[in-house]
């Protein structure tokens, strides 16, 4: 994601029951000196079925819900990869974040895509 710092939080680095972290902000790469310029999304590892499926739970104080990725083989090779999230937030945190947050997910998955294909 752009933008993002992601760290396993838990003392389990892989499967069902790890804890990720996941700082977006402008100044990510230093997070936590600019904390407050920033979103803490807090997840656990629900599913865990590589390299097919990885669901988490969104666990934090401000937003909760849930996400799963999926990769399965594509039609003449490739692989597709689907991301769904379910994410319950207070309406004016919403609003102030959904379209950086919209802008974001299409440029990374634009990169993601490039660097695949």
């Amino acid at each position: 994601m752009l933008q993002t710092k992601v760290w396993v939080t838990s003392d389990i680095t892989e499967g069902v029951g790890t804890s990720i972290a996941a700082f977006t902000g402008p100044f990510y790469r230093i997070y936590p000196t600019f904390k407050s310029f920033g979103l803490l999304d807090l997840m656990t590892v629900t599913r865990w079925d590589p390299p097919h499926q990885c669901d988490v739970e969104h666990v934090g104080s401000v937003l909760k819900g849930s996400g799963t990725f999926k990769l399965r083989e594509a039609h003449g090779g490739g692989t597709h990869f689907d991301w769904s999230e379910t994410i319950i937030a207070p309406k004016v945190i919403y609003l102030l974040i959904a379209p950086f947050l919209y802008i974001g997910v299409r440029i990374s998955l634009a990169r993601f895509s490039r660097s695949f294909g």
